[in-house]
């Protein structure tokens, strides 16, 4: 019985993909006439390895050793990995434009949207707060009753435990975020075969 209803599910769900195919074909007018690929799984690989190798660096520079050399790679590659993550999610919402809104699917493609939001604003917030200490730093400019900022944004006093809290959210974010991308490819089978 169990495997009867497992394969009436497999079975729904190749249906659906036939149906999600004919879907695309009818309601991507706008793509079709710029005859645009699907990019986003052209993009996605980048942010992933620039935001986890720079959490990795950062958390290695604050908790193991304070080389430089980890403060520069952190600081090279976070702008990378934000910016292509603003890629990646330009490319992503174009892509699910042409996909049915009431796909059995949709709860997934909403989470990893939100998710890749929140990965944007989570280290979108690391980057300028890092920026403003720099910019501060290079102007000598300092807060009333405050000395001056010196050093770099990662060897601020009390900023270790808040910073490692937020490099591990990103680090468990991008791992959900690109699971749930896996899930919506590997498991749905959207926009494959485009």
């Amino acid at each position: 019985m169990a495997c009867v209803r497992y394969t009436e599910h497999i079975v729904n769900e190749v249906s659906w993909a036939s149906e999600v195919r004919l879907f695309r074909k009818k309601s991507n007018f706008w793509l079709n006439i710029m005859n645009l690929p699907v990019l986003h799984p052209i993009f996605v690989h980048f942010p992933i390895v620039f935001l986890l190798g720079s959490s990795a660096t950062a958390l290695a520079y604050l908790h193991w050793q304070s080389r430089p050399d980890l403060r520069l790679l952190t600081w090279w590659m976070l702008p990378a990995g934000w910016l292509s993550l603003l890629v990646t999610i330009i490319t992503g919402i174009i892509d699910q434009g042409g996909l049915p809104p009431d796909a059995p699917y949709r709860t997934i493609l909403n989470l990893h949207t939100t998710s890749g939001l929140i990965l944007a604003l989570l280290y979108g917030d690391l980057l300028y707060r890092g920026w403003l200490h720099w910019s501060r730093q290079q102007s000598g400019s300092r807060k009333p009753g405050r000395e001056a900022v010196t050093g770099d944004f990662l060897d601020q006093p009390g900023r270790k435990w808040p910073l490692t809290i937020q490099l591990l959210l990103g680090i468990g974010l991008v791992v959900w975020s690109g699971w749930l991308g896996g899930a919506l490819v590997y498991v749905w089978g959207v926009n494959v075969g485009q």
